[in-house]
């Protein structure tokens, strides 16, 4: 039937492919270094479970993803409100831990508290970090009652590896690419 066809998309320069690959691999290289250094490194010094030393190689991940930017100045930047949003959420954590057990209504009057300390600062953009981890302290706490000041201490060392590895790999990768700008797609 004569129906009109379709535009075409038009397919991604060789540039920005290139630089999306690269971009991608430097991407998948330090998440799989934070993984191996949580998992092997800090474990060999202090391990609670098999899983909690899996959940640190996922949360070392997740810091280096949010780390990991396009633009070296863009990483440095992450990784200053990675940071900032984390010792927030890291202080309220482990104070509440050293006096209170898990309970439902910490875990809120945390992430409210946090919200507050975070936006009375000024960083608006660090409340949900901030919160996001509070929850998964809190929580992943619970799972060790009798030990559970330890499990905040331990994401706190995950996150710094994460922050310290996505920032390595944006300097080399930008060492490497020597200093050019990603190519801009329309």
């Amino acid at each position: 039937m004569g129906g009109v066809e379709p535009p075409e998309r038009p397919i991604a320069n060789r540039p920005a492919v290139r630089d999306a690959a690269m971009h991608g691999l430097a991407l998948a290289i330090a998440c799989l270094i934070s993984y191996w250094l949580s998992t092997h490194v800090v474990t060999a010094v202090h391990s609670l479970s098999k899983t909690d030393d899996m959940l640190g190689g996922m949360w070392s991940v997740i810091a280096t993803i949010f780390v990991f930017r396009l633009t070296y100045t863009g990483s440095v930047s992450a990784a200053a409100s990675r940071t900032v949003a984390t010792l927030v959420s890291f202080v309220l954590c482990i104070v509440y831990l050293l006096v209170f057990p898990f309970h439902p209504i910490g875990l809120a009057a945390l992430i409210g508290l946090g919200t507050v300390i975070l936006l009375l600062a000024g960083r608006e953009s660090d409340v949900v970090t901030a919160g996001v981890s509070t929850a998964v302290l809190i929580v992943v706490a619970a799972q060790t009652p009798d030990r559970a000041w330890e499990p905040p201490i331990l994401r706190l060392v995950d996150t710094a590896i994460g922050i310290s590895v996505g920032l390595a790999v944006a300097w080399l990768t930008r060492r490497l690419t020597r200093h050019r700008p990603p190519v801009e797609t329309a």
